[in-house]
C-alpha cells in the first residue's frame, strides 16, 4: 500500500508496474557479527539485519533469498546478514513501537503513504553520501527518486512503483462463459461479469473486495481516484469524498453485495485474506497492481497461468503507489554502507536477487508479469525488461490489456496522512459490505467529520 505522503507531490509519467518479489515486510531485533576477516579498507567486522525474508510458507522463495544471503556475505568478508520475516514487512501499528523500541532492521521497508512521516520524524538516515553504492542509482526514475528526497538530502532506495489495474481469474472467466481475452472495461461489464462468476456455485465469488485493516479505505481511494475523485482538496486540508464519485463507489459495491449477490457474504478484512480467497481460485475479480499476481502464485498457491490484468474500469486516474528501503538513523557508516551494498545486490542489479529471472523461472515464479517502473525506460529498466520476456514463466499478452490501459491512465498518489485516513474510511466500506440497509449518505458524512478533525489535528 504506498503513494506519495508528500504534500504536492505527483507522479509526472503515467504508470508503473511493479511487481514486488520482495516478499513480506520488516520485523525486529540486531545481533552480533562473528569476527572475519575485515573488509578493504581495513573496515571493521560489521552486522546488519534486513526486512522482508520471504516467510516459512514460501519455502522455495526463502531458500532463494538465503541463497543471496550467503552469496552476498561471501562477497563482502567481514559483513554478516541477519533477516527478519515479518509479514507483512510494513505493519503500521507495530512500526512506531518498533523504531521507539530500538527494535528496527538495518534496513527496513516505507510506503510511499509514509515517506514524509518517517523522514520529517528523523526515523531514516540521510544516505547521499552513500547513494553511489546503488549502482544503478542514475537509472532510478526522477520522479520516484524524488520522492525519497527531501531539502536536496536522499533518504531511501525505491523499489516499487505501481498503477492500479482490475487482476481476474481467467480460468473462472472460461468456465462462466466469458472471454478472457475480453474483460471488463466498465463498471457495468464488471457487475455482469461477476454475477456470471458468483453462479458459478457456492463458494465462488464474482469480486472480491476488502472492508477492514486499512486495506477497506485504501481500495476505497482506488475506486474514487477511478471515477475521478478525491479523497482530499487540492490543498489537504479538507476531505473530498462526501461526493458523487464516493456515493457512486458505494453504491455499486453495496448493489453487487446486496442486489446481485455477486461478492460472497464473508467480510474481508486484511491485504491477506483477499489475497488467500484469490489464491484459492474461486474469486473472480479484484482491484490490484502487478504485484497482485506475483503475491497470489508464491505466497498463496494460486496457479500461475490462470491469472491476467487489465485496464482499470473507466479510469480517469488509477492510483500509483510503492515502497522504498530506508537506512535505521542509528546505523553506523560502515552498518549504512553494508545495508546499501546489500540492497544493491538483491533489489537492483539485473540478473540477480529479485531480478534474476532465470532461477524465479525454476521456483515456478510468475515470470513475465509487467513490473516494476521504477527503472523506467533507461537502460537498466530495458535491460530488465529484456531478461524478464526472455524468461517469461507465463504468457505475456495475459498482461497486455493492462500494460496498453496503464500508459493511458494519468496517475495519482495517495493522499497525505493515507494510513489514518484509510481507517476512517474502512467504516464506509464495511458498513455497504454488511449491512443491507447501510445509509451511504451518512457513512460518507460521518467519515467526512472524522477526516476533518483528523486533518485540523495535523495542521
Amino acid at each position: 500500500m504506498g503513494t506519495s505522503h508528500q504534500k504536492g507531490q505527483t507522479m509526472q509519467r503515467s504508470t508503473g508496474l511493479l511487481l514486488v518479489t520482495v516478499l513480506g515486510l520488516a520485523a525486529t531485533a540486531c545481533g552480533s557479527g562473528e569476527p572475519a576477516s575485515p573488509s578493504a579498507g581495513g573496515a571493521e567486522a560489521v552486522t546488519i539485519t534486513v526486512a522482508c525474508q520471504p516467510a516459512k510458507s514460501a519455502p522455495k522463495e526463502r531458500q532463494a533469498w538465503d541463497d543471496d544471503v550467503a552469496t552476498f556475505m561471501k562477497n563482502h568478508p567481514g559483513v554478516t546478514v541477519k533477516s527478519t520475516d515479518q509479514q507483512p514487512c510494513f505493519d503500521p501499528k507495530t512500526f512506531g513501537p518498533k523504531m521507539a523500541g530500538g527494535q528496527m532492521e538495518t534496513v527496513f521497508v516505507v510506503p510511499v503513504t509514509n515517506y514524509a512521516d518517517v523522514i520529517g520524524k528523523g526515523q531514516a538516515l540521510d544516505i547521499t553520501p552513500y547513494t553511489g553504492t546503488i549502482k544503478n542509482w542514475n537509472d532510478l526514475r526522477p520522479d520516484v527518486r524524488e520522492l525519497v528526497t527531501k531539502d536536496g538530502k536522499v533518504y531511501g532506495v525505491p523499489n516499487v512503483h505501481y498503477g492500479v489495474g482490475l487482476v481476474y481469474n481467467r480460468a473462472l472467466f472460461t468456465k462462466a462463459g466469458l472471454d478472457p481475452n475480453s474483460p471488463p472495461t466498465t463498471w457495468a461489464e464488471v457487475r455482469e461479469a461477476a454475477k456470471k462468476i458468483a453462479a458459478l456455485g457456492q463458494g465462488y465469488v464474482g469480486y472480491g473486495e476488502y472492508s477492514g485493516g486499512n486495506t477497506g479505505g485504501w481500495h476505497f481511494t482506488q475506486a474514487i481516484y477511478g471515477r475521478g475523485g478525491s479523497i482530499l482538496t487540492p490543498d489537504n486540508t479538507k476531505a473530498a469524498f462526501n461526493s458523487p464519485e464516493g456515493r457512486a463507489a458505494l453504491q455499486t459495491l453495496h448493489d453487487m453485495r446486496w442486489v446481485d449477490n455477486s461478492m460472497g457474504n464473508k467480510l474481508l478484512v486484511g491485504w491477506e485474506s483477499l489475497m488467500m480467497a484469490m489464491g484459492s481460485g474461486k474469486v473472480g475479480m479484484m482491484l490490484g497492481a502487478p504485484d497482485v499476481v506475483t503475491d497470489v502464485v508464491n505466497k498463496f498457491k494460486g496457479n500461475v497461468a490462470d491469472y491476467g490484468i487489465t485496464g482499470f474500469p473507466e479510469a480517469k486516474a488509477s492510483l500509483s503507489g510503492g515502497e522504498a528501503f530506508m537506512i535505521n538513523p542509528k546505523a553506523t557508516p560502515e552498518e549504512a554502507k553494508a545495508g546499501l551494498a546489500w540492497l544493491d545486490f538483491r533489489f537492483n542489479t539485473v540478473g540477480k536477487g529479485r531480478f534474476d529471472f532465470a532461477r524465479g523461472k525454476t521456483l515456478g515464479n510468475p515470470v513475465g508479469v509487467p513490473d516494476n517502473d521504477v527503472y523506467g525506460d533507461s537502460p537498466t529498466g530495458k535491460a530488465i525488461q529484456a531478461d524478464r520476456v526472455r524468461n517469461a514463466s507465463l504468457p505475456v499478452e495475459n498482461y497486455e490489456p493492462y500494460v496498453q490501459a496503464a500508459a493511458t491512465i494519468p496517475p495519482k498518489p495517495e493522499p497525505v496522512h493515507a494510513q489514518e485516513l484509510y481507517a476512517i474510511l474502512d467504516v464506509p466500506m464495511s458498513g455497504v459490505l454488511s449491512r443491507r440497509d447501510a445509509g451511504i449518505d451518512q457513512l460518507l458524512a460521518d467519515a467526512e467529520t472524522k477526516a476533518n478533525s483528523l486533518l485540523a489535528a495535523k495542521g
